[in-house]
């Protein structure tokens, strides 16, 4: 059936500004990108890597630690690193306690020898390093990178009283103890390599970000060290909300800009009476925030919209011909952080949305919108854009039947 599709986004080329589609072949169905500055991706070699500024970023997958074949296409809110010495742990900004840390002295994510090791002393105590953030406000998620070398357990904290902490084990890449719910998680990147995190939510308060080598599971121990053995450590990360991309930083907070991602098709590619609008896509987290795509005319008076809503784990699928809402729906998934294949069938009458080969939604009164000719990453005019995991997206400018929908999400 993608004999029959007028546009097609399998994220495979891109270019500064620009992101191409496989279909239509004279690239009218090429996308607009734009993001103000750097920032990184999952390279095809499984490495954390720098793209420039405008470029699109192709992130390949880890799944136990193995790169995938096929990326997706990232996209990401602006988001700042609030953790001014990200790779340089042997800095004063971090303050040592019964610990030192070696530079360099192993290959980091990014294929650089940069990764410093945290060792023990010899006494019998709490080993580790921290460095204060001050008047934080908010949900914030703390992460850095580490490996085992000498002992397995790294654990990571807001040491304030009752903050949230978390022991990870570096060698099992399974998450140990966990103190005050601190939705911890732990994503295997190859070579030993794990990306710890933890979340805590602050209320005008300094965030001590505590990095501790431990021997054991239990969680703020005393135990004695050899002075040799430890852990190595890179890339540590405190941001607002969800984790998110990489960011470095030298001695200052560093933010990243938002991808913008839009202005996709003509007139010619879409069609105003029927169509199918088909995504594979995955939200970054289930933050309760409203994201869009669309299609429209370029305003929000006539649009077609696959929406993230802010309720826990929903779609809204919802449609508006000549300023008034003729069609709404709502779907509620098990996962909405999960790649989900999602099938958005429009035509006079006759609305039908399947999700993972399922027909889940049916709405048999709707006026279709006019003057379609531009698919966006966003609510059509620019706002409310779409942050997530794209790994392909698909209009079909006719009604494709039951037997083809439920084929082509499954």
């Amino acid at each position: 059936m993608y004999d029959k599709a007028s546009i097609a986004l399998i994220p495979s080329g891109t270019k500064a500004s620009k992101l191409y589609s496989v279909l239509p072949a004279n690239g009218d169905g090429d996308f607009t990108h734009t993001r103000g500055g750097t920032a990184t991706r999952v390279n095809k070699d499984g490495l954390i890597e720098t793209v420039a500024a405008n470029v699109p970023r192709l992130d390949y997958p880890l799944t136990n630690g193995v790169v995938g074949d096929c990326p997706h296409l990232l996209l990401e809110p602006s988001r700042t690193n609030l953790q001014v010495r990200s790779e340089e742990f042997d800095n004063s900004a971090w303050a040592k306690t019964n610990s030192s840390v070696s530079p360099n002295l192993g290959v980091a994510p990014d294929g650089s020898n940069n990764a410093d090791k945290l060792i023990a002393d010899t006494s019998n105590n709490k080993h580790y390093i921290q460095d204060i953030t001050s008047s934080l406000t908010g949900v914030h998620r703390a992460s850095v990178f580490a490996k085992a070398d000498g002992y397995d357990y790294i654990e990571i904290g807001e040491r304030a009283t009752g903050g949230a902490r978390a022991v990870f084990n570096l060698s099992t890449g399974v998450i140990e103890t966990e103190v005050a719910s601190p939705n911890a998680k732990i994503e295997n990147y190859g070579n030993g390599w794990y990306r710890c995190s933890i979340e805590e939510t602050m209320s005008s308060s300094s965030f001590a970000f505590r990095i501790s080598v431990s021997d054991n599971t239990t969680s703020d121990s005393s135990w004695t060290g050899n002075g040799v053995d430890g852990i190595l450590i890179w890339g540590a990360q405190l941001e607002a909300d969800y984790e998110t991309s990489y960011i470095k930083t030298s001695g200052s907070a560093e933010t990243r800009s938002a991808d913008v991602c839009n202005d996709s098709g003509t007139s010619a590619e879409f069609n105003d009476s029927e169509g199918v609008l088909f995504a594979e896509i995955a939200a970054f987290a289930n933050d309760s925030t409203t994201r869009q795509m669309s299609l429209s005319n370029g305003t929000t008076s006539n649009r077609i919209v696959l929406q993230f809503h802010n309720t826990t784990n929903q779609y809204r699928f919802f449609m508006i011909s000549g300023g008034t809402t003729v069609q709404s729906n709502f779907y509620t998934i098990s996962d909405i952080s999960a790649f989900n294949k999602i099938a958005y069938k429009y035509e006079e009458n006759n609305i039908k949305v399947y999700i993972n080969g399922t027909q889940v939604i049916t709405d048999t009164s709707a006026t279709m919108p006019i003057g379609l000719d531009d698919l966006s990453f966003d609510a059509g005019n620019g706002a409310n854009d779409l942050y997530g995991k794209v790994k392909q997206v698909i209009y079909f400018n006719e009604a494709l039947s039951d037997s083809e929908l439920q084929t082509l999400t499954s």
